[in-house]
């Protein structure tokens, strides 16, 4: 991996944020919102299950982090027109995608830590059925 080293860190650290980030936005709009507390309590669960993952590498992770540098950081604001229902499927999708590139780069780094990535990503899958009201 060799030069590429910084620019993976960068890359794990910005998609842990984004996985941690959605996944308490959905835990809380589960838990306040939709008054799911079963849910609500599955979605702390993952992301308790995802901290214990990347626990040991949350100095390199935060060292390698250079936000005024990244290109792709934007101030665009969404706004959701559909409300609540598009807010959880935003935030769904944004675990999975996260989850997703932690499991390919677990194929180079950690071949250990793919099927956690794997498993945790196939329940955000189930979840995101389970959560969202039938149409």
């Amino acid at each position: 991996m060799g030069r590429d080293k910084e620019g993976v860190w960068r890359l794990l650290d910005a998609n842990a944020n984004r996985l941690r980030e959605g996944l308490r936005v959905i835990e809380d709009t589960a838990r306040f919102v939709l008054n799911r507390p079963g849910a609500a309590k599955a979605f702390r669960a993952l992301r308790h299950e995802f901290d214990g993952l990347i626990r040991g590498h949350y100095h390199p992770l935060v060292s390698h982090r250079d936000v005024e540098q990244d290109p792709g950081r934007t101030n665009l604001s969404k706004s959701y027109r559909d409300g609540v229902p598009e807010l959880v499927v935003a935030n769904i999708k944004r675990c999975e995608e996260a989850l997703r590139v932690f499991e390919e780069y677990g194929r180079v780094l950690s071949p250990r830590a793919v099927s956690t990535a794997q498993k945790l990503r196939f329940r955000v899958y189930q979840w995101e059925k389970r959560l969202l009201p039938r149409r």
